[in-house]
């Protein structure tokens, strides 16, 4: 049995591989989204199951559990292709198998020792554009996954450590920007390179045997952390159920229905009263939807060790045919903004069971936005541009204090790309990105403050397009804390402003220089009465204009 102070040394030596291997991606990516927002992750995974063993501190926990079943699927393939071999890399973009969207690409790396599989190295990034009908991939009017981007099963991009040139020709073939699609490969492979040479070292050091029961502790640990945590709630059913705005389709709301069943030391996350998977992209596969729950559960149990032992004592009820369950071909391109539904709703229904363990609902979207054309400048005419990016907003009041203003979405740890980089990068100028007052719900703790952004076109024309959600629905609170302010997109044209006709998605927005977009993001949810706010809390609240003068009443 591992001493204590060995097994800490090894837990951070092995999340330090991890940490690595983002940082080596984040500083050779091409693309904004991974080299600043750091849209990526890696992690270590088990060699016979495919299950979560180490997961970077600075990657998307979102990606680190879906990958679990990415691992699963290239060690399928590849098994029916003569096995894993050492030196070989598997890639591919399958979201229902590996989770998230097509967007997402997946490579998987063997580590082998003595001959013999020891674990799997993984890599997750966003990128950049991978073809499809709309430039940067979610596009709000796809029906079917053809019509979002290329689909890559799992191949091999390396074979016994040779690059395989006819994958990447076909990979290049397939982008808008296939100098950005080559960076970030790369980065991808040289992460993965890295990480097996430090994990060599490390076994070298400590022997294989005891790093493996290491691992093997780490998860049992988790295991056992979590039925603590739910022996310790009050037994019982909890209900909740919220809205998406529409598919991008059909203008129709749909529903994300949770109830939670807790039961000695086992808790159940029950969706069954989930609307049925939908024409338009926000569904999402089964691989998808519990990774969501895993990072909720993380949200709410944050002791609890990041590897698989976190769902050893939980049981995900998801029936087929769902939204939260799909299967090829339905689009599942905005399958951000229906894992933060999952979120809340999870965070909601745990709140009736134990308001001081949840948070209030964040802002619920990521409000991808592309705006993309051709350059008409003479030394670069003709060359194509794509901004893609998502934006930020208000989290949940908890019991502990307000908020977060102007944060990410928690399905992940990205950050929100420096407005230098994008006015850099491509024609824009953001003319505002400021705090949104009136924005988070009231509450004796309130909600985080949402965001303004304002985005001018630099260029002669382009095409934008919003996908985005609570647009009618708004970010709930908890305890008798209130509701955030709704989410609002508007694009300028002809110097009139207009609203998308299904409030939060659109497809095709002609913009000519001079032209502007905006968001004004939600903020979050309040927790407890807003009556018990500290008066010194509002008066800093008017102070700090965070509350305008005619809405005092809500705490912003």
């Amino acid at each position: 049995m591992l001493d204590p102070v060995t097994l800490a040394v090894l837990k951070g030596r092995l999340e330090q591989i991890a940490d690595e291997m983002d940082a080596t991606l984040y500083r050779s990516a091409f693309n904004p989204i991974i080299a600043e927002a750091h849209d990526a992750c890696h992690g270590m995974y088990d060699a016979a199951t495919g299950a979560t063993l180490i997961q970077g501190k600075s990657g998307l926990p979102v990606f680190v559990g879906a990958m679990a079943f990415a691992v699963k699927a290239a060690a399928r393939v590849a098994a029916e292709r003569g096995g894993m071999v050492d030196g070989d890399v598997w890639l591919f973009n399958d979201p229902y198998e590996g989770g998230t969207h097509a967007n997402d690409f997946k490579l998987v790396r063997p580590v082998f020792r003595a001959g013999q599989l020891f674990c799997y190295l993984a890599s997750a990034a966003h990128w950049h554009d991978v073809g499809g009908a709309v430039p940067g991939n979610y596009n709000p009017a796809a029906t079917e996954c053809w019509q979002e981007a290329v689909q890559i099963p799992p191949v091999r991009i390396v074979r016994a450590g040779v690059l395989d040139l006819d994958v990447l020709a076909i990979l290049k073939a397939n982008t808008r920007l296939p100098d950005s699609l080559w960076g970030d490969l790369n980065g991808q492979l040289a992460a993965l390179e890295l990480g097996a040479g430090r994990l060599d070292g490390l076994l070298d050091e400590y022997g294989d045997a005891t790093v493996l029961e290491s691992l093997e502790t780490l998860r049992a640990r988790a295991r056992r952390l979590m039925r603590d945590h739910i022996t310790a709630l009050p037994d019982g059913e909890y209900a909740f159920e919220d809205m998406l705005d529409n598919d991008g389709v059909r203008d129709t709301p749909l529903r994300i229905a949770l109830n939670l069943k807790i039961e000695g030391e086992r808790l159940t996350l029950d969706f069954n009263g989930t609307s049925p998977a939908c024409a338009g992209p926000v569904n999402i596969s089964r691989a998808t939807a519990i990774a969501a729950c895993y990072v909720a559960l993380k949200h709410l149990f944050p002791d609890v060790p990041a590897n698989a032992g976190v769902l050893d004592a939980v049981d995900v009820v998801l029936p087929d045919g769902l939204v939260i369950s799909a299967d090829r071909p339905r689009p599942v391109g905005g399958y951000t903004e229906t894992i933060l539904r999952m979120i809340d709703v999870i965070f909601c229904a745990m709140a009736r069971a134990a308001p001081k363990r949840a948070m209030a609902q964040a802002y619920g979207t990521i409000n991808a936005l592309s705006i993309a054309g051709y350059r008409s400048d003479a030394a670069r005419k003709g060359q194509r541009w794509v901004m893609f990016s998502f934006f930020g907003g208000g989290h949940g009041g908890h019991s502990d204090g307000d908020g977060l203003s102007h944060g990410n979405a928690p399905i992940s740890t990205a950050t929100i790309p420096p407005l230098e980089i994008l006015e850099a990068a491509y024609p824009v100028r953001f003319t505002q990105w400021a705090l949104r007052p009136d924005s988070a719900g009231a509450g004796t703790h309130r909600g985080g403050l949402g965001a303004v952004y304002e985005i001018e076109l630099l260029e002669d024309s382009a095409e934008a397009f919003i996908f985005g959600e609570r647009g009618r629905s708004a970010p709930k609170g908890i305890a008798g804390g209130g509701e955030a302010a709704l989410n609002v997109f508007r694009y300028q044209q002809d110097g009139q402003w207009h609203s998308p006709p299904m409030s939060s998605k659109m497809l095709g927005i002609q913009l000519q220089r001079g032209d502007r977009v905006r968001l004004e993001t939600p903020g979050g949810g309040g927790y407890g009465d807003p009556a018990g706010r500290a008066p010194a809390a509002l008066e800093h609240d008017r102070k700090m204009g965070y509350v305008g003068d005619n809405k005092k009443e809500q705490v912003a």
